[in-house]
Protein backbone atom coordinates (compact mmCIF):
# COMPACT_ATOMS: atom_id res chain seq x y z
CA UNK A 1 0.00 0.00 0.00
CA UNK A 2 1.55 3.52 -1.07
CA UNK A 3 1.53 6.12 1.70
CA UNK A 4 0.59 8.74 -0.38
CA UNK A 5 -3.37 9.79 -0.45
CA UNK A 6 -5.80 11.81 -2.21
CA UNK A 7 -8.54 11.78 0.05
CA UNK A 8 -8.82 11.56 3.92
CA UNK A 9 -11.32 8.68 5.30
CA UNK A 10 -12.23 9.90 9.02
CA UNK A 11 -14.02 6.86 10.78
CA UNK A 12 -16.67 8.21 13.02
CA UNK A 13 -17.67 4.63 14.14
CA UNK A 14 -16.90 4.40 17.15
CA UNK A 15 -18.74 7.53 18.43
CA UNK A 16 -21.54 8.49 15.95
CA UNK A 17 -21.86 4.29 15.36
CA UNK A 18 -21.84 3.09 19.17
CA UNK A 19 -24.07 6.18 20.34
CA UNK A 20 -26.87 5.26 18.28
CA UNK A 21 -27.24 1.41 19.66
CA UNK A 22 -28.73 0.49 23.10
CA UNK A 23 -26.13 -1.95 23.69
CA UNK A 24 -22.73 -0.79 25.30
CA UNK A 25 -19.57 -1.68 23.97
CA UNK A 26 -17.32 -3.01 26.80
CA UNK A 27 -14.28 -1.20 26.64
CA UNK A 28 -11.56 -4.19 25.57
CA UNK A 29 -14.27 -4.52 22.47
CA UNK A 30 -14.04 -0.75 21.73
CA UNK A 31 -10.28 -1.40 21.91
CA UNK A 32 -9.65 -4.47 19.71
CA UNK A 33 -12.39 -2.83 17.35
CA UNK A 34 -9.62 0.71 17.01
CA UNK A 35 -6.75 -2.08 16.86
CA UNK A 36 -8.35 -3.10 13.47
CA UNK A 37 -9.23 0.36 12.06
CA UNK A 38 -5.82 1.52 12.64
CA UNK A 39 -4.20 -1.94 11.07
CA UNK A 40 -6.18 -1.19 8.32
CA UNK A 41 -4.69 1.84 7.26
CA UNK A 42 -7.51 4.52 8.85
CA UNK A 43 -5.65 7.55 10.01
CA UNK A 44 -7.95 9.73 11.52
CA UNK A 45 -10.37 8.10 14.17
CA UNK A 46 -13.51 9.65 15.92
CA UNK A 47 -12.83 7.64 19.17
CA UNK A 48 -16.31 9.12 21.35
CA UNK A 49 -17.47 11.84 23.09
CA UNK A 50 -17.09 13.65 26.01
CA UNK A 51 -20.33 13.39 27.45
CA UNK A 52 -22.33 12.88 30.77
CA UNK A 53 -22.33 9.13 31.21
CA UNK A 54 -26.00 9.35 32.41
CA UNK A 55 -26.81 10.74 28.64
CA UNK A 56 -24.88 8.22 26.71
CA UNK A 57 -23.42 5.63 28.99
CA UNK A 58 -21.73 3.98 25.62
CA UNK A 59 -19.31 6.81 25.86
CA UNK A 60 -18.69 6.31 29.77
CA UNK A 61 -15.35 4.93 29.57
CA UNK A 62 -14.33 7.78 26.84
CA UNK A 63 -10.85 8.69 28.15
CA UNK A 64 -9.86 5.16 28.41
CA UNK A 65 -10.28 4.11 24.83
CA UNK A 66 -8.35 7.69 24.10
CA UNK A 67 -5.81 6.81 25.87
CA UNK A 68 -5.60 3.43 24.18
CA UNK A 69 -5.91 4.95 20.77
CA UNK A 70 -3.21 7.46 21.65
CA UNK A 71 -0.86 4.76 21.43
CA UNK A 72 -1.01 3.59 17.95
CA UNK A 73 1.06 5.68 15.85
CA UNK A 74 0.92 7.97 12.72
CA UNK A 75 -2.71 8.95 13.22
CA UNK A 76 -5.35 11.57 14.53
CA UNK A 77 -7.10 10.86 17.19
CA UNK A 78 -10.60 12.97 17.96
CA UNK A 79 -13.23 13.16 19.93
CA UNK A 80 -16.68 15.05 20.01
CA UNK A 81 -17.31 17.81 22.64
CA UNK A 82 -20.48 20.18 23.23
CA UNK A 83 -18.73 22.60 25.31
CA UNK A 84 -15.83 23.54 27.18
CA UNK A 85 -16.80 21.27 30.39
CA UNK A 86 -16.22 18.12 27.66
CA UNK A 87 -13.37 20.21 26.15
CA UNK A 88 -11.57 20.37 29.16
CA UNK A 89 -11.68 16.69 29.60
CA UNK A 90 -10.59 15.92 25.88
CA UNK A 91 -7.78 18.14 26.29
CA UNK A 92 -6.85 16.48 29.49
CA UNK A 93 -6.82 12.98 28.00
CA UNK A 94 -4.67 14.31 24.61
CA UNK A 95 -6.72 14.07 22.06
CA UNK A 96 -5.44 15.55 18.65
CA UNK A 97 -8.56 17.35 17.21
CA UNK A 98 -12.13 18.32 18.73
CA UNK A 99 -15.30 18.72 17.13
CA UNK A 100 -18.33 20.83 18.20
CA UNK A 101 -21.32 19.98 16.97
CA UNK A 102 -23.58 23.14 15.80
CA UNK A 103 -26.81 22.73 14.44
CA UNK A 104 -28.01 24.81 11.32
CA UNK A 105 -31.84 23.84 12.89
CA UNK A 106 -32.31 25.81 15.69
CA UNK A 107 -35.39 23.07 16.76
CA UNK A 108 -32.35 20.60 16.48
CA UNK A 109 -29.90 22.62 17.89
CA UNK A 110 -31.87 22.92 21.20
CA UNK A 111 -33.01 19.47 21.01
CA UNK A 112 -29.27 17.87 20.79
CA UNK A 113 -27.42 19.94 22.68
CA UNK A 114 -30.14 22.05 24.64
CA UNK A 115 -28.51 25.53 22.99
CA UNK A 116 -29.34 28.11 20.69
CA UNK A 117 -27.14 28.59 17.60
CA UNK A 118 -25.91 31.86 18.59
CA UNK A 119 -24.72 29.95 22.13
CA UNK A 120 -23.14 27.44 20.26
CA UNK A 121 -20.91 29.88 17.99
CA UNK A 122 -20.13 31.56 21.59
CA UNK A 123 -19.38 28.23 22.64
CA UNK A 124 -16.60 27.17 19.72
CA UNK A 125 -15.25 30.72 20.75
CA UNK A 126 -14.80 29.56 24.05
CA UNK A 127 -13.10 26.54 23.32
CA UNK A 128 -11.03 27.89 21.04
CA UNK A 129 -9.62 30.22 23.82
CA UNK A 130 -9.11 27.14 25.98
CA UNK A 131 -7.46 25.10 23.47
CA UNK A 132 -5.02 28.34 22.89
CA UNK A 133 -3.97 28.73 26.30
CA UNK A 134 -3.64 24.95 26.99
CA UNK A 135 -3.14 22.90 24.00
CA UNK A 136 -2.12 24.72 20.81
CA UNK A 137 -1.32 22.22 18.91
CA UNK A 138 -5.09 20.90 19.09
CA UNK A 139 -7.21 21.57 15.89
CA UNK A 140 -11.08 22.55 16.58
CA UNK A 141 -13.63 21.51 14.38
CA UNK A 142 -16.96 23.02 13.87
CA UNK A 143 -19.36 20.37 12.03
CA UNK A 144 -22.59 22.42 11.08
CA UNK A 145 -25.45 19.51 11.25
CA UNK A 146 -28.69 19.50 9.91
CA UNK A 147 -27.11 21.22 7.07
CA UNK A 148 -29.14 19.94 4.42
CA UNK A 149 -32.68 19.50 6.34
CA UNK A 150 -34.44 18.48 9.59
CA UNK A 151 -36.74 16.64 10.77
CA UNK A 152 -37.98 18.69 13.33
CA UNK A 153 -37.86 21.97 11.67
CA UNK A 154 -37.86 20.52 8.29
CA UNK A 155 -35.92 22.47 5.19
CA UNK A 156 -32.96 24.59 5.83
CA UNK A 157 -31.86 27.43 4.18
CA UNK A 158 -29.18 27.66 3.01
CA UNK A 159 -27.95 31.19 3.27
CA UNK A 160 -28.29 30.56 7.39
CA UNK A 161 -26.00 27.57 7.08
CA UNK A 162 -23.18 29.21 4.93
CA UNK A 163 -23.56 32.17 7.25
CA UNK A 164 -23.54 30.00 10.21
CA UNK A 165 -20.00 28.58 8.63
CA UNK A 166 -18.91 32.08 8.54
CA UNK A 167 -19.30 33.05 12.15
CA UNK A 168 -18.00 29.61 13.30
CA UNK A 169 -14.71 30.68 11.01
CA UNK A 170 -14.43 34.43 12.54
CA UNK A 171 -15.20 32.11 16.14
CA UNK A 172 -11.81 30.92 15.72
CA UNK A 173 -12.61 27.18 14.39
CA UNK A 174 -9.91 25.55 12.20
CA UNK A 175 -12.30 23.45 9.86
CA UNK A 176 -16.16 23.97 9.32
CA UNK A 177 -17.77 21.21 7.58
CA UNK A 178 -21.22 20.20 6.91
CA UNK A 179 -22.93 16.88 7.97
CA UNK A 180 -26.38 15.59 6.39
CA UNK A 181 -27.21 14.72 10.13
CA UNK A 182 -30.96 13.38 9.29
CA UNK A 183 -29.91 12.12 5.51
CA UNK A 184 -32.45 14.00 3.56
CA UNK A 185 -29.91 15.27 0.71
CA UNK A 186 -29.26 15.25 -2.84
CA UNK A 187 -26.07 15.73 -4.88
CA UNK A 188 -26.98 18.37 -6.78
CA UNK A 189 -27.71 20.03 -2.91
CA UNK A 190 -24.32 18.71 -2.17
CA UNK A 191 -22.68 20.20 -4.78
CA UNK A 192 -24.20 23.66 -4.30
CA UNK A 193 -23.78 24.02 -0.45
CA UNK A 194 -20.16 22.42 -0.66
CA UNK A 195 -19.12 25.06 -3.47
CA UNK A 196 -20.80 28.18 -1.37
CA UNK A 197 -19.02 27.04 1.69
CA UNK A 198 -15.79 27.10 -0.48
CA UNK A 199 -16.08 30.09 -1.86
CA UNK A 200 -17.20 31.40 1.99
CA UNK A 201 -14.27 30.04 4.69
CA UNK A 202 -11.47 28.87 1.44
CA UNK A 203 -9.49 26.71 3.23
CA UNK A 204 -11.17 26.33 6.68
CA UNK A 205 -14.19 24.12 4.53
CA UNK A 206 -14.02 20.79 6.16
CA UNK A 207 -15.59 17.36 5.66
CA UNK A 208 -18.56 16.36 4.13
CA UNK A 209 -20.22 14.00 6.87
CA UNK A 210 -22.88 12.08 5.03
CA UNK A 211 -25.73 9.41 5.83
CA UNK A 212 -27.26 6.86 3.77
CA UNK A 213 -30.54 6.95 4.94
CA UNK A 214 -32.39 7.03 1.76
CA UNK A 215 -29.54 5.60 -0.13
CA UNK A 216 -27.79 8.56 -1.64
CA UNK A 217 -24.38 8.16 0.74
CA UNK A 218 -22.14 7.54 -2.02
CA UNK A 219 -23.76 9.46 -4.60
CA UNK A 220 -23.52 12.57 -2.17
CA UNK A 221 -20.15 11.96 -1.56
CA UNK A 222 -19.19 11.77 -5.12
CA UNK A 223 -20.98 15.18 -5.51
CA UNK A 224 -18.67 16.12 -2.93
CA UNK A 225 -15.78 15.15 -4.25
CA UNK A 226 -16.56 16.26 -7.80
CA UNK A 227 -16.07 20.01 -6.03
CA UNK A 228 -12.69 19.53 -4.36
CA UNK A 229 -14.09 18.12 -0.67
CA UNK A 230 -11.18 15.82 0.58
CA UNK A 231 -12.02 15.12 3.47
CA UNK A 232 -14.97 12.43 4.36
CA UNK A 233 -16.81 11.22 7.44
CA UNK A 234 -18.11 7.15 7.62
CA UNK A 235 -18.31 4.56 9.60
CA UNK A 236 -17.94 1.06 9.98
CA UNK A 237 -20.52 -1.44 8.68
CA UNK A 238 -23.22 1.87 8.83
CA UNK A 239 -23.48 2.04 12.00
CA UNK A 240 -24.92 5.73 13.24
CA UNK A 241 -27.52 8.22 13.41
CA UNK A 242 -28.18 11.05 15.38
CA UNK A 243 -30.88 9.97 18.88
CA UNK A 244 -32.01 13.55 18.91
CA UNK A 245 -33.14 13.64 15.23
CA UNK A 246 -35.82 11.14 14.91
CA UNK A 247 -35.63 8.87 12.18
CA UNK A 248 -31.94 9.87 11.01
CA UNK A 249 -30.13 6.57 10.16
CA UNK A 250 -26.99 5.16 8.53
CA UNK A 251 -23.75 6.75 8.16
CA UNK A 252 -22.24 5.92 4.58
CA UNK A 253 -20.18 2.82 5.15
CA UNK A 254 -16.32 3.30 5.41
CA UNK A 255 -16.14 -0.01 3.36
CA UNK A 256 -18.04 0.96 0.40
CA UNK A 257 -16.65 4.40 0.45
CA UNK A 258 -12.98 3.21 0.19
CA UNK A 259 -14.06 0.74 -2.59
CA UNK A 260 -15.79 3.36 -4.35
CA UNK A 261 -12.80 5.62 -4.41
CA UNK A 262 -10.00 3.03 -4.65
CA UNK A 263 -11.92 1.88 -8.23
CA UNK A 264 -11.94 5.45 -9.46
CA UNK A 265 -8.04 5.56 -9.05
CA UNK A 266 -8.62 8.10 -5.63
CA UNK A 267 -6.30 6.53 -3.27
CA UNK A 268 -7.49 6.56 0.14
CA UNK A 269 -4.31 4.42 1.93
CA UNK A 270 -6.64 2.02 2.80
CA UNK A 271 -6.44 -1.73 3.28
CA UNK A 272 -9.97 -3.06 1.80
CA UNK A 273 -9.05 -6.58 3.11
CA UNK A 274 -7.89 -5.01 6.57
CA UNK A 275 -11.03 -3.02 6.86
CA UNK A 276 -13.40 -5.38 5.89
CA UNK A 277 -11.55 -7.67 8.60
CA UNK A 278 -12.26 -5.21 11.58
CA UNK A 279 -16.21 -6.05 10.85
CA UNK A 280 -15.38 -9.03 13.10
CA UNK A 281 -13.88 -6.92 15.84
CA UNK A 282 -17.20 -4.93 15.56
CA UNK A 283 -19.55 -7.98 15.43
CA UNK A 284 -17.88 -9.04 18.81
CA UNK A 285 -18.45 -6.33 20.50
CA UNK A 286 -22.04 -5.91 19.65
CA UNK A 287 -23.29 -9.52 18.98
CA UNK A 288 -26.77 -9.13 17.09
CA UNK A 289 -26.39 -5.48 15.97
CA UNK A 290 -27.36 -5.31 12.47
CA UNK A 291 -24.53 -3.85 10.14
CA UNK A 292 -24.41 -3.32 6.39
CA UNK A 293 -22.26 -2.36 3.60
CA UNK A 294 -22.94 -3.76 0.32
CA UNK A 295 -19.09 -4.34 -0.82
CA UNK A 296 -18.39 -6.62 2.40
CA UNK A 297 -21.23 -8.85 1.01
CA UNK A 298 -20.68 -8.53 -2.69
CA UNK A 299 -16.59 -9.13 -2.15
CA UNK A 300 -14.15 -7.26 -4.11
CA UNK A 301 -14.08 -8.10 -8.11
CA UNK A 302 -12.02 -10.25 -9.77
CA UNK A 303 -8.36 -9.35 -10.15
CA UNK A 304 -9.63 -5.86 -8.04
CA UNK A 305 -6.78 -3.82 -7.68
CA UNK A 306 -6.77 -0.76 -5.41
CA UNK A 307 -5.60 2.66 -6.82
CA UNK A 308 -3.61 2.89 -2.99
CA UNK A 309 -1.63 -0.44 -4.27
CA UNK A 310 -0.59 1.18 -7.04
CA UNK A 311 1.12 4.23 -6.02
CA UNK A 312 2.77 6.87 -8.44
Amino acid sequence: MTSRTDVLISEVGPRDGLQSVAAVMPTAAKRAWIDALHAAGLREIEVGSFVPARLLPQMADVAEVVRHALGLPGWTVMALVPNTRGAEAALAAGVHKLTLPVSASQAHSLANVRKTREQMVDEVRAVVRLRDQSAPGVKVEAAISTAFGCTLQGAVAEDEVIRLAEQLTQAGADETGLSDTTGMANPAQVRRLFTRLRAAIGAHAGAAHLHNTRGLGLANCLAAYDVGVRTFDASLGGLGGCPYAPGASGNVVTEDLVFMFEAMGVRTGIDLARLMAARDALRAGLPGEAIYGMTPEAGLPKGFVPASALGR
